[in-house]
């Protein structure tokens, strides 16, 4: 009696594994529940954007100039004191103040940026050729971090959301998706992905090798190439009228 329980113990456990294994094959990583994503990468970035700010031209920033970065090291030091690891649905509730980050360095930027453009256009700024590229270079530089900012925390509704597989459908479409067998089976796209993919669409202006799918991942990218165009064609044009 005990051996006939045990062998059907150990077909069930037989069973179970060879489900697990099935489910494995047919859910790849970025569709199912996995782990949440490490936060180091996001965290290296933002302290980075907040240094790029803060060696601004203060004319160029709103005043008083370190109000903002202050705000910014604020909100990630709240970050970190709450989730310094993962980013893990059980604490959702730390999107909002993911949110309200990148929404004030998005505003920062976003003045810097309207300055500069004011600027070469009224003949106000760029005297110096080498301040005006090391100025338009930082705010190009922000700008890349800044989308790649959004796109990693509204794609498929954000880390947390993506670490419990709950939207079956990607806003952006990586490689790695259309060629599973071109990565590990654990992978899942992270924030250096959507770094390389707003570093990509800021060069390109417009999509390399990631697509974006949903209407709002277009019109996002479609913003975002446009400024970056901007500033590069302005500072750049600029810089070159100074040389000459």
């Amino acid at each position: 009696m005990t051996d006939g329980m045990d062998d059907a113990e150990s077909r069930l456990a037989r069973i179970e594994r060879l489900l697990e294994s099935r489910e494995r094959e047919v859910a790849p990583a970025w569709r199912r529940a996995t782990r949440g994503e490490s936060r180091w990468a996001v965290t290296a970035v933002i302290l980075v954007a907040v240094a790029l700010q803060l060696v601004l031209p203060h004319r160029l920033t709103l005043h008083p100039y370190w109000a903002l970065p202050v705000l910014e090291l604020v909100l990630l030091a709240g970050l970190i004191a709450a989730n310094p690891r993962r980013a893990e649905p059980r604490t959702r509730w730390l999107r909002w103040l993911d949110l309200a980050l990148i929404c004030v360095i998005s505003l920062a930027n976003g003045w810097a940026a309207d300055q500069l453009v004011a600027g070469l256009v009224n003949g106000t700024e760029g005297k110096d050729a080498g301040p005006l590229l090391l100025t338009g270079g930082g705010i190009w530089l922000t700008n890349v971090i800044v989308f790649a900012l959004w796109y990693w925390e509204w794609d498929r509704g954000g880390p947390m959301a993506r670490a419990v597989g709950h939207h079956q459908f990607a806003d952006f479409l990586f490689v790695q998706m259309q060629s599973p067998d071109t990565a590990p089976p654990d992978w899942e796209p992270a924030f250096l992905d959507y770094l390389y993919l707003s570093f990509t669409n800021s060069t390109a202006f417009s999509p390399t090798d990631v697509m974006p799918l949903s209407r709002w991942a277009k019109m996002l990218m479609m913003l975002q190439s446009s400024v970056s165009l901007v500033i590069v064609v302005l500072v750049v044009a600029r810089a070159v009228n100074i040389l000459h």
